[in-house]
């Protein structure tokens, strides 16, 4: 039985302390990150993890870094003999990576070297590819460039979004990091160095990178929608205000023919104008993109609203031949 530490602060770290607390291994203790501000009044909430912990009753700890000598001297006093990290949001310093006899291992939302860093869900999607997965990683003083332990695949589809994706890669990585417990114990692991050819770095995204360019082709924005859901969420502007989009695919081109505008229509120039409104059909809103592809757009967000259809959205508030905002 291994005294385990547990380092992880969103969501996606859950179902690994889950499963950690399932086990038949001794949690010593949690780190999570300080409580943050959150919502309207910006009140300072828990991490989801520190929910958890409070709830299973562990010892907690939430520095604001790791660098100093009484937080070292608390995880000293845990005495793990392993650190599991997944998403925690602080780099650890040498002395943590040196503390557990076993050393610290992380539980990686991609397949290392590609998208290293804080951001690999949503950057996969927008890079359009096709799979991606999550690893278990040996830590070192790099950023996610440790020796691998094992790595599991997943498929990403054109209806994935970085949610769905999210909940998929969080429980494969708690069965991953379960299923190599007992060998990291036992020391039968033989980690296998990282690649660097192919590496390549997933930071975080600001708002802005929400926002979307009409400009760009369908297929890119169609990714932008899916990456950025559930947060922050693509937008784009409607009459001096933000709109999100929540959901939408490229248009196929039966709905680009039905459409009032017709995109491909050579003697209507004006009906290839980025952001142009070109109907409702069905239930999808469809706005030209660049080239003459429209995306089809089926969900949406006013500010201080509750998402809507596309057809609630669109019926006597957006004329044909209306433009969203570049």
């Amino acid at each position: 039985m291994l005294r385990i530490a547990f380092a992880g602060t969103p969501q996606f770290a859950l179902p690994t302390l889950q499963a950690l607390a399932a086990s038949p291994h001794r949690l010593v203790g949690v780190l999570t990150q300080p409580d943050r501000p959150r919502g309207r009044g910006r009140t300072p909430a828990p991490s989801p993890v520190k929910q958890l912990a409070e709830q299973l009753d562990l010892p907690l700890l939430q520095p604001q870094r790791l660098s100093g000598e009484d937080v070292c001297a608390q995880l000293a006093a845990w005495a793990p003999e392993l650190l599991v990290v997944v998403a925690y949001g602080l780099i650890l310093p040498t002395t943590v990576l040196q503390l557990p006899r076993l050393g610290c291992v992380n539980v990686h939302a991609s397949l290392l070297p590609r998208w290293r860093g804080a951001a690999p869900i949503q950057h996969a999607i927008l890079a359009g590819d096709s799979q991606t997965g999550v690893t278990l990683m040996r830590m070192e003083a790099g950023l996610d460039t440790g020796p691998i332990l094992a790595s599991r695949r997943v498929t990403i589809s054109p209806k994935t979004t970085a949610g769905g994706l999210e909940e998929s890669l969080a429980q494969l990585g708690a069965q991953l990091l379960t299923a190599a417990l007992a060998s990291i114990e036992e020391g039968r692991c033989h980690p296998r160095l990282q690649e660097q050819e192919g590496a390549s770095y997933a930071p975080k995204f600001d708002r802005q990178a929400a926002q979307i360019d009409w400009g760009q082709s369908a297929v890119q924005i169609d990714r932008q929608v899916r990456a950025f859901n559930p947060r922050p969420v693509a937008f784009t502007g409607w009459k001096g205000t933000p709109l999100r989009i929540w959901q939408a695919h490229v248009a196929e081109a039966a709905q680009r023919a039905m459409a009032p505008i017709a995109v491909h229509a050579p003697s209507s120039p004006a009906s290839a104008l980025p952001g142009m409104v070109l109907g409702l059909v069905a239930d999808a809103l469809l706005v030209q993109c660049g080239g003459e592809e429209a995306l089809a757009i089926t969900q949406v967000q006013l500010p201080g609203r509750r998402p809507i259809t596309a057809p609630e959205f669109a019926r006597g508030r957006v004329p044909v031949g209306a433009r969203f905002e570049i």
